[in-house]
Parts: C-alpha cells; sequence; structure tokens
C-alpha cells in the first residue's frame, strides 16, 4: 500500500482501523500480569495471527504490539534495555500480518510515570524515552504514528515532537476522555487538539476511556476546536466480571451503531480500543463501506 494514508484522508476517503490487542491475547492465554508485549518475543505467533485477523476483517491499517514499549515499561515488566529489539520485532510481525494489505503504524503510549510537578518526569526524560521508541519504529519501517491513549498533553507531545523531529511520517494523537470530556489529566479536547497540532501532529481523536459516549462527546469539542482529521477508537463499554471471565457489554453491532455517529461528528479514522475484536472491525466495514 504505497499511498500514504493522509493522501486517502485528504481525498475523503474513510480509513477503518483494527481494534483491541491486549484483550485480544488476554482471550488466547496471556496471563493476567504480563504485558502484551512480552509475547512479541515469547509467542510471536499469537501476536502475528492478531494482526491478521484485523487484516481479515477490513482493516486499512494495523497497530504495533508496542504500547508499552518504552524504556520505563519494559524494564516494569522485566524487559529493561530491549527497546530497539522489541519494537522492531513487533513491527516484523505487523508487516508480515498486513502482507501489503495494510499500512502498519507504530503504537505510543504513555510511559506509566506522572509528568512534573505531579511526578518525576520532566519533559526532557520523556523526549528522550520517546525518541529512543519512535526512531526504534520509523527504522523497522512502520508507515505511521499512533500516540495513544494519553491524558497529559505535555508527555503526548513530547512523543510527538520526537516523531516529528525524528521522522517525516504521519502522526496520530488520541487522548482517553471521561463521561465529562475531561482526560484523567484534567485535558480537555480543545487544548489537545492545539497543543498537537502545534507540535506538527496529523491526526488527533479519542480512544479508550470511559466508553462510546464518551468519545462522541470528545469528537464534537475536536471539531468545534479544529481542522485536523479525527480519529474515533472507542472500547466496547465497561468491562464487567463475570465469574472468571471479563464481559464487554458492546457488541459487534452496536459498534457499527455508534460508529456511523463518530461519522457524523466528523470522524474520518474509525476503529476500536479495549475489549474490541475483529469481529467489531468486520461490523465497522459492513456499516460504513
Amino acid at each position: 500500500m504505497r499511498t500514504s494514508i493522509l493522501d486517502r484522508l485528504a481525498s475523503g476517503d474513510l480509513i477503518i482501523g483494527d481494534g483491541a490487542f491486549g484483550t485480544m491475547l488476554q482471550g488466547v492465554g496471556l496471563p493476567a500480569g504480563t504485558m502484551p508485549e512480552a509475547w512479541t518475543l515469547e509467542k510471536p505467533d499469537a501476536v502475528q495471527a492478531v494482526h491478521e485477523l484485523y487484516v481479515e476483517a477490513g482493516a486499512d491499517y494495523v497497530t504495533t504490539n508496542t504500547f508499552g514499549a518504552s524504556a520505563p515499561r519494559l524494564a516494569d515488566g522485566g524487559l529493561g534495555g530491549r527497546v530497539a529489539e522489541l519494537n522492531r520485532r513487533a513491527v516484523e510481525l505487523a508487516r508480515a500480518a498486513a502482507a501489503g494489505r495494510a499500512w502498519v503504524a507504530g503504537s505510543v503510549g504513555p510511559t506509566g510515570q506522572l509528568m512534573e510537578p505531579y511526578g518525576p518526569l520532566s519533559v526532557e526524560r520523556a523526549e528522550e524515552i520517546y525518541a529512543e521508541q519512535v526512531v526504534a519504529l520509523a527504522e523497522a519501517g512502520v508507515d505511521q504514528f499512533v500516540i495513544e491513549t494519553h491524558h497529559d498533553a505535555d508527555e503526548a507531545c513530547a512523543a510527538v515532537r520526537m516523531a516529528r523531529r525524528h521522522t517525516d511520517l504521519p502522526i496520530f494523537c488520541t487522548f482517553a476522555f471521561n463521561k465529562r470530556g475531561r482526560t484523567m489529566m484534567g485535558l480537555r479536547p480543545a487544548e489537545a487538539a492545539h497543543r498537537v497540532a502545534e507540535e506538527g501532529g496529523n491526526v488527533v481523536g479519542a480512544n479508550c476511556g470511559d466508553g462510546p459516549d464518551a468519545v462522541a462527546a470528545a469528537l464534537e469539542a475536536f471539531r468545534a476546536a479544529t481542522e485536523l482529521p479525527l480519529l474515533a477508537k472507542a472500547n466496547a463499554g465497561i468491562p464487567q466480571v463475570s465469574g472468571e471471565a471479563t464481559v464487554w457489554d458492546v457488541s459487534a453491532v452496536d459498534m457499527a451503531t455508534h460508529a456511523r455517529r463518530f461519522v457524523d461528528l466528523g470522524a474520518r479514522i474509525i476503529g476500536g480500543c479495549c475489549g474490541t475484536t475483529p469481529a467489531h472491525i468486520a461490523a465497522l466495514v459492513g456499516a460504513l463501506r
């Protein structure tokens, strides 16, 4: 797929992203408390298989299993010192699954540390952490970055800034909002959009958070504040524990209904977050194409 995803957006196309990754791996045996990124090295076939399911469902891009593949989070998970190795391998698996049928997006999540003055993470250290990861992803061959599930504008923008400084790849940046229209750190969509645009991001949006209604509310606020293309990847509702199973209350059919609403609110990239499956993505494809 040689056409840039930004060219597709500029032509008016709707882009379908993939769905959840961590919860998919949990469904095939990832133990509680084990970081999904560990399976990139320990069970690569399982990781590639999830990507393949999303490609078969019709996703236009798959997202690497690197959400937590920054130095601090890997160190917390017992994988310290393996940032380049793990990010490179994750891209290899995603590219093998995509097989030219889908773009590969490099996932970059929060470091797990709070920014100063609320925690120990300085802007300078955040930039060092993110530079290491985005360079590894770019050198391995991602087509774009998805800097996702962020709560703090300073941290997210450190990642955007490093991706823009070290590459010329498209940059998506998404935040997790609650039903009151704020992130955990009190950030509102309008400020998030302004900051991302200022740092050279190409797409802004909402993912995860408090479910589809929270994503819809964020899209309304984004639409009023920015000309950037909008991305929506809602989770499958709020998880409930039933016995030993975790149950999500938004079905694939429900998600397709929400997706139509997201498009009406201006979203040009639609996918799924926690609890969504290839069935959810196939439903989006069926509803939106």
